[in-house]
């Protein structure tokens, strides 16, 4: 590789690494923000809106993953508790981790998929935040999908693209859309970033009252 070849890949990879460390302090400051959202018991509900839980497939397994975080402190810290310096870093990783998993658990309570005056808002986890207006939407039907693990985000098909927001690789309503809509993605393309879809998948615990909730707005 030339040196002008290694100076442009070099100047390539800046504002990639740069985007990289923003989201990672994006994410970073959104822990805190959904646990202070816990405290505070302030879900990302809109005025007029009604949420829609989407934890019940993940909450066992981030439980489990708390637990087990906490109790690994402790175990930790005795077998290394002769060396000061090692025994801080790890107290500080080990309530740093924990930290992050309740913050992720507290995402998944805070953010619901929620219904109102303005469409259906999608958000997923610390990033994902779709949002739909009445008048992008076609129709709103019950539908359970299952698809392979590890399935693309975007399901192409020749008729269909479809954004699939699963929850251990199932969706549970399916959302049929007027015209082609450009959603925002988290990450980088060709999965993130500007995104063109005509349908979208998602997941809810209570299917049901989501139709109902629906129906009075569509």
């Amino acid at each position: 590789m030339s040196v002008t070849s290694e100076r442009r890949a070099a100047a390539s990879a800046l504002p990639r690494f740069g985007r990289m460390l923003r989201r990672a302090l994006v994410v970073e400051l959104r822990i805190y923000a959904n646990i202070g959202r816990f405290i505070a018991r302030r879900p990302a509900i809109a005025p007029g809106a009604v949420g829609f839980s989407t934890h019940k497939p993940v909450f066992t397994v981030l439980m489990i993953f708390i637990v087990l975080s906490a109790v690994e402190i402790p175990i930790v810290d005795l077998v290394v508790h002769r060396w000061p310096a090692v025994r801080i870093a790890f107290l500080v990783l080990g309530i740093w981790g924990v930290t992050w998993m309740f913050g992720l658990l507290c995402a998944h309570l805070m953010r619901p998929v929620t219904v109102g005056p303005d469409g259906i808002r999608v958000q997923q986890g610390l990033e994902l935040d779709v949002h739909l207006t009445w008048d992008d939407i076609a129709s709103v039907a019950r539908r359970k999908v299952v698809d392979e693990p590890k399935s693309l985000r975007i399901v192409e098909t020749d008729v269909a693209r479809t954004l699939a927001l699963r929850m251990h690789d199932e969706t549970s309503i399916t959302i049929e859309l007027e015209r082609p809509t450009v959603v925002r993605l988290p990450g980088e393309p060709p999965k993130g970033g500007d995104q063109e879809i005509t349908a979208l998948r998602l997941w809810v615990d209570d299917p049901a009252g989501f139709l109902d909730e629906v129906r009075r707005h569509l």
